[in-house]
């Protein structure tokens, strides 16, 4: 007999129209209090992990030129982003000239998405177990790997960062609700040791939101556009 569960990622998963990245998280029938309580300081190690393996975070260097009287002529200043924002142009170009997307590449993001989905899940109290760099635990994400000379246009790497711009704004208006929501359910956990449903699903919904968005405009893994929906 097939479980809730099973019998849900197999409707998804036959579902004609769906999306290349899907978005599923287990709801705790119950919280620990105490975990929940001191969640800011516990999540502080995995964070830092997290910050070293994606690269995120800007590095400023700045070169001073000088002349033979020690006076300053020219001054540079160069920044390099994370390591996510150089592959997805790395992946751009490949996709424009040569119409591949490197399979190596695809698994990386799709695993540090993954990773990082379970520290934000873990973050925003949607679980209680410790984030895993490699199991799956209770946040199911699955990406699809495109066939880029079928599935893809070439050109449409270089404007959908652009073109997603619609979703930049809701998200912004989605999120900042996402946060008074974790923030008033933290209060009901210590109370109550449940996270209302109702919250719960819109916080995973928000985060499914954003996954789809950034497949679309920077995972560069489809071209069909997001659609607006918490579902």
């Amino acid at each position: 007999m097939a479980t809730k569960k099973e019998v849900t990622k197999k409707e998804i998963e036959s579902l004609p129209n769906k999306y290349a990245v899907r978005l599923d998280i287990d709801y705790p029938e119950k919280l620990d209090r105490l975990s929940s309580f001191f969640r800011l300081f516990w999540i502080i190690p995995v964070g830092i992990i997290l910050g070293l393996v994606s690269g995120s975070g800007e590095t400023v260097t700045n070169t001073v030129f000088l002349n033979n009287a020690g006076e300053v002529i020219n001054r540079t200043r160069e920044t390099a982003g994370g390591m996510a924002m150089g592959i997805t142009s790395a992946v751009a170009l490949m996709i424009l000239f040569r119409q591949v997307y490197p399979r190596w590449w695809f698994d990386f993001q799709r695993e540090l998405v993954r990773f990082e989905t379970r520290v934000s899940a873990y973050a925003a109290l949607l679980t209680d177990v410790y984030p895993s760099t490699v199991d799956e635990q209770a946040v199911h994400l699955e990406i699809d790997y495109p066939n880029v000379e079928k599935g893809l246009n070439r050109w449409l790497p270089l404007v959908k960062w652009f073109l997603a711009i619609p979703h930049y704004i809701v998200l912004a208006f989605l999120c900042v609700g996402a946060v008074f929501a974790v923030f008033f359910a933290w209060f009901t956990i210590l109370f109550t040791g449940k996270y209302p449903k109702g919250l719960f699903d819109y916080v995973v919904g928000v985060a499914r939101w954003a996954l789809r968005v950034q497949a679309y405009a920077f995972l560069l893994v489809t071209d069909k556009y997001p659609p607006f929906s918490l579902q």
